[in-house]
């Protein structure tokens, strides 16, 4: 069984990392850059965490830590401690990671490539983690500086493609004839060329 790839807002959504140690660090520097709310609450937490900018309560886990919280992530070293920290979310429907342990996950963290906008998950269910560390090498390779711009040229003119093209097929072929014109050229198209292009496809019907 798989697991399916949601990609879930989480921009100032409340999250509990309970554990203060490198793999509670770990956790935390992947979401920083979707910026939740974190809180860490441990009895100790590594100096690391404590320059991150995220919230700290530097005493053992209370039951009541969870109380309005989006999701949770179990990353203490004492698996009886994760498991109840499992069991508490489970029973309030708060999304839940217990680190190194997928059957207390309500959720697991895929092997993760962000650049800019660009966010790709990839995960082999928990059963050949360092395989998908291989792939995740593989896929940083192909998000050069050159792919990132193609993405913000079609960001940046979508307001266009929807302003001068009536239907959505014409849209998606406008994108699409622009990013083949940007991999084949090397450079991203001028105003010129994109007016062009458009207006070509806009007579084509």
């Amino acid at each position: 069984m798989g697991y399916f790839p949601f990609f879930i807002d989480i921009k100032d959504k409340s999250c509990l990392i309970v554990g203060g140690g490198r793999v509670a660090l770990r956790k935390a520097q992947k979401l920083l850059p979707y910026e939740p709310r974190i809180t860490v609450v441990a009895s100790e937490i590594c100096d690391e965490i404590s320059i991150l900018g995220v919230s700290m309560v530097k005493r053992a886990f209370r039951a009541d830590d969870l109380d309005g919280r989006f999701m949770c992530i179990a990353a203490t070293e004492d698996s009886s401690v994760n498991h109840r920290i499992f069991k508490l979310c489970t029973d309030r429907g708060i999304l839940v990671n217990s680190v190194d342990d997928i059957e207390n996950c309500g959720f697991v963290f895929p092997s993760l490539v962000k650049r800019g906008d660009i966010s790709i998950g990839i995960s082999t269910s928990g059963s050949a983690p360092a395989f998908a560390k291989h792939l995740r090498s593989k896929t940083e390779s192909l998000l050069d500086e050159h792919t990132l711009e193609i993405a913000e040229l079609i960001k940046s003119v979508r307001p266009r493609l929807k302003a001068e093209l009536d239907s959505e097929p014409q849209r998606a072929r406008a994108a699409d004839e622009l990013i083949k014109l940007c991999i084949s050229s090397g450079s991203l198209p001028n105003e010129d060329s994109i007016s062009v292009l458009l207006e070509r496809i806009r007579h084509e019907g």
